[in-house]
């Protein structure tokens, strides 16, 4: 049974650092120590658009505690507190990045602490990853929901100096990035312009940071992984009609698709030769959403199980939402966004797909970075 403790922390000394005066307090929940898992993970809670409510929270392994919204009390000088709209998060070196698409903002915070370093603006930002001292930052760029929006572009960042040094123009409306072979892969979406949806991975040259070329892959693209054998895997989310969503492989080597699933593919996530799989997929023919699982034998490209949880567990997820492995035990994480609006869950299975623990999170529980 958890044991939920309120903080009452009193915010002496923060009230003239905003001019609302009103700390957050964060809430702890005790859920289950395991010091051989590492530090802890952090999950960047995306809130719901317009909103104002992206949130962190931090879960640690070694006293077992899980802390809910940190950030405002970190960081009390935040006036609007962490954002609208937490989009992804990542821990590069000892600093802790966190793109809040709608706040059009990088917040980069000490990795340890939570503790504000500074802040990157950049419009209508989506996904961070990170390649020789530098941070890549891809970009909409055009306003929310502009049909006629320009083409998106990446921004390269000194992660030293977090100044942004040079940018390139790829597809419309860009999303998640990887690096392979000093390679920038980014996945095109064109999601603001349906039916005309982008189709296209663009392959960036780090060392001149040009477009070298655009890989065909399918409409309206997402999420990209790479795995350990030279391959990205690359989920489409189809255009909610005819065609559904799909996962692909692409050969970095020759830099073509060289597989498909045939399953659907809202969130990837791949630790060591296993690539874990789950889709929400909304139908606007049926006005429904189908959920799927998948596990996938990732150097054999074979699908494995169709469920990487428990047949009775899954049902009562109602929105699978994030996606987390831990590489030290094999723990899988899933959060359920439940109906967007309310606290959702985070959830952790064995590595059999047998809960372990279930606590509830912030509004949208979406992105996970792990401490090491």
């Amino acid at each position: 049974m958890k044991k939920i403790l309120i903080v009452l922390l009193v915010a002496i000394g923060f009230s003239n650092c905003r001019k609302d005066p009103s700390i957050v307090n964060h809430e702890e929940v005790e859920v289950q120590p395991d010091s051989m898992l590492g530090s802890g993970f952090y999950l960047l809670n995306e809130g719901n658009m317009g909103m104002n409510k992206a949130s962190l929270d931090f879960y640690d392994f070694k006293t077992g505690v899980y802390k809910r919204n940190i950030y405002n009390e970190i960081n009390p000088a935040a006036t609007k507190e962490l954002g609208d709209v937490g989009n992804d998060i990542q821990i590069y070196g000892a600093k802790l990045y966190a793109v809040i698409n709608m706040s059009d903002k990088v917040e980069v915070l000490q990795a340890y602490t939570a503790k504000k370093i500074g802040q990157i603006n950049i419009p209508n930002c989506r996904y961070v990853t990170f390649a020789n001292g530098k941070a890549y930052v891809s970009s909409y760029a055009g306003i929310v929901g502009d049909a006629n929006a320009p083409e998106g572009f990446i921004a390269e960042i000194d992660t030293a100096s977090l100044q942004i040094i040079r940018k390139v123009t790829v597809g419309r409306q860009p999303e998640e990035m990887a690096v392979v072979n000093n390679k920038l892969y980014v996945a095109n979406s064109g999601g603001y312009s349906p039916p005309n949806y982008e189709r296209t991975v663009s392959v960036i040259d780090l060392a001149t940071f040009k477009e070298a070329k655009r890989i065909d892959v399918a409409i309206n693209l997402h999420h990209i992984k790479k795995d350990n054998y030279g391959n990205l895997f690359v989920t489409s989310r189809g255009d909610y009609y005819d065609i559904h969503s799909n996962l692909f492989v692409i050969d970095t080597r020759t830099d073509k698709v060289t597989d498909s699933f045939n399953i659907a593919a809202e969130n990837i996530y791949i630790q060591g030769d296993s690539a874990y799989v789950y889709s929400v997929e909304w139908s606007y023919v049926t006005n429904d959403n189908v959920t799927s699982y998948a596990l996938i034998n990732v150097p054999e490209k074979q699908i494995i199980s169709k469920n990487f949880i428990a047949d009775s567990l899954q049902k009562q997820i109602k929105i699978p939402y994030g996606l987390a492995v831990n590489g030290t035990n094999g723990d899988i994480y899933v959060t359920d966004a439940k109906d967007y609006v309310t606290p959702g869950t985070v959830h952790c299975f064995d590595r059999a797909g047998r809960r372990r623990w279930s606590v509830t999170a912030g509004d949208i529980p979406a992105h996970f970075a792990f401490l090491p």
